[in-house]
């Protein structure tokens, strides 16, 4: 599987004119050579896959990347790189710019006199985009490991909890499910705090009559999984009933209506102008979704200015949210596969709205 995004890699250094490439993202990096090691860069050029790693890292190297090169980087990596470049006789070489400090780059151009340096941007991101049957397969289980743990909401998630001991206890299930870690800190927003979209848990503790809004996900074989649902507790305000309802309408109409060739802007529509319609359009102030992989926030995005072109085989997330400030706010959010005719979705566990005990356990 790595040949293969081997070369595609390679067709690019083809077209832009450049003898190699420096990889230092670290799901970049696990995504061409299976390394991962929490250091390490990748010279990759037309015939040659280096990857230099530290001492702590050279046994793990060679049995998660068989078939590279792997050579031991010194106290200064760029200079042991630097060596191995000019060895291989590249005069112009691309490295990732979003990647590598302003630090980093002087020492590469100290250490690489007279070859020319390259920025550039999203090469092997954009590759990744597109997942393969094994990538699909394991979004799937980790996916499956969220659906478990909303499964589970109702046996420990009660009244009189505070936040913080709520999303410790997700995290903690989704672990007991096969989780290797969480995709994110979990959010727990409970009651007024739901209008907060990106949340941070308090001591702040949930009470009868409102809402609890609860985003998580789980990592499995590298990737990561995405999910969010919004629990009542007692007899919440029926505005926010209404809420929830208009926003399950959103999410059912981008999925419905989601499928290659649109953009993410066309996509977003769909849900931004059915929350407009039903009265909810400056609540929604954040876009409907972003790509899942390796990393629980990658491309495509899906939000008003997106021009990212949907295709079939990437993963994205449909979360559209409403948020009122003093009373509260709804998401719920569930990760799709883009396939030929539309989507499959992957979080599979109901998104209607659940009432949970009022009592604490």
């Amino acid at each position: 599987m790595t040949g293969e995004r081997l070369a595609g890699l390679r067709l690019l250094l083809a077209r832009e004119g450049v003898d190699g490439i420096l990889v230092r993202g670290a799901a970049n990096r696990r995504y061409l050579s299976g390394f991962t090691g929490s250091a390490g860069t990748l010279l990759i050029t037309a015939g040659e896959a280096v990857l230099g790693t530290d001492f702590r890292y050279l046994e793990q190297a060679g049995e998660q990347a068989p078939g590279w090169r792997v050579v031991r980087t010194a106290s200064e990596e760029e200079r042991t790189l630097g060596e191995v470049v000019r060895e291989l006789g590249v005069r112009r070489l691309a490295f990732e710019a979003d990647h590598t400090s302003c630090a980093a780059r002087d020492r590469l151009e100290r250490s690489l006199a007279g070859v020319e340096l390259v920025p550039v941007q999203g090469w092997v991101e954009q590759q990744r985009r597109v997942k393969d049957a094994a990538e699909q397969a394991s979004i799937r289980r980790a996916a499956a490991v969220a659906d478990a743990v909303v499964g589970q909401l109702p046996r420990f998630v009660r009244t009189g909890q505070p936040e913080e001991r709520i999303a410790a206890e997700v995290e903690y299930r989704l672990r007991l499910a096969g989780g290797r870690e969480r995709s994110f800190p979990c959010i727990a927003a409970a009651g007024p705090r739901g209008a907060l979209p990106h949340a941070t848990p308090t001591e702040r503790v949930w009470s009868s009559g409102e809402f609890l809004v609860l985003d998580f996900g789980a990592v499995v074989d590298g990737y990561c999984s995405d999910i969010t649902r919004t629990v009542a507790a007692g007899d919440p305000p029926e505005e926010l009933r209404r809420v929830h309802a208009a926003v399950l309408g959103a999410q059912k109409a981008a999925r419905e209506g989601i499928r290659p060739g649109l953009t993410g802007a066309q996509v977003d529509a769909l849900a931004r102008r059915y929350l407009t319609e039903a009265g909810y359009g400056e609540a929604f102030g954040h876009g409907l979704g972003h790509g899942v992989g390796l990393e629980v926030h990658e491309g495509p995005v899906l939000s008003p200015t997106s021009r990212d072109l949907l295709a079939p085989g990437m993963v994205v997330t449909l979360e559209p949210g409403v948020y009122l400030p003093g009373l509260g706010g709804v998401r719920v959010e569930d990760m799709v596969l883009v396939t030929e005719e539309g989507c499959e979705v992957l979080t599979r566990s109901p998104r209607e709205l659940v009432c949970l005990s009022t009592t604490h356990g």
